[in-house]
């Protein structure tokens, strides 16, 4: 086994782990920390892939900026210690469906799909190329991406003040 094999399985091992533990546990605070672990061993997946860029935005942008406005939501609005209610049996068993059916649907997507190798060109790529596909919104441009990232900020914003806002009873 390489090294690369070896952080793909830990990666993966620390995701999958760590993915189940953010949904199951029924502490919010503990939920954000086990996140963070998720979207910094994504970030490390794509180390691994050498998507140096991407890598840095999923360390920026979610685990720097999601997590740490769910953690500050939840340490000004409500109490640390605060346990959410346990699911009900009519909770669980729609969700473990739609986990598996989403699960399958995932497995026979990757299964049937054809991955090409890559026979391109190397280009060199220069500080105003890249430039000007962020402003573009054309075919390789990525402004529309960055409008859809803030749209989710917004829903993550939101999302965490309804999460962490104090009832009251």
């Amino acid at each position: 086994m390489t090294s690369n094999q070896f952080m793909f399985l830990l990666f993966s091992a620390v995701i999958v782990i760590f993915s189940i533990l953010t949904v199951t546990t029924r502490r919010i605070l503990r939920a954000a920390t086990f996140l963070l672990f998720v979207l910094v061993s994504t970030a490390g997946l794509y180390f691994l892939l050498q998507y140096n860029f991407l890598a840095a935005i999923q360390l920026t942008l979610y685990a720097g900026g999601i997590v740490v406005l769910i953690i500050f939501s939840i340490l000004l609005t409500s109490h640390i210690a605060e346990k959410l209610p346990a699911a009900g049996l009519m909770k669980k068993w729609p969700a473990a469906l739609v986990s598996l059916i989403g699960a399958a649907l995932c497995i026979v997507v990757i299964l049937q799909y054809n991955f090409p190798g890559s026979v391109g060109s190397t280009e060199r790529v220069n500080v105003r190329l890249i430039g000007e596909s962020l402003i573009n919104y054309g075919r390789y441009g990525y402004a529309l991406p960055f409008e859809v990232i803030s749209i989710l900020l917004i829903a993550a914003m939101i999302g965490a003040i309804v999460l962490a806002k104090k009832r009251k009873d």
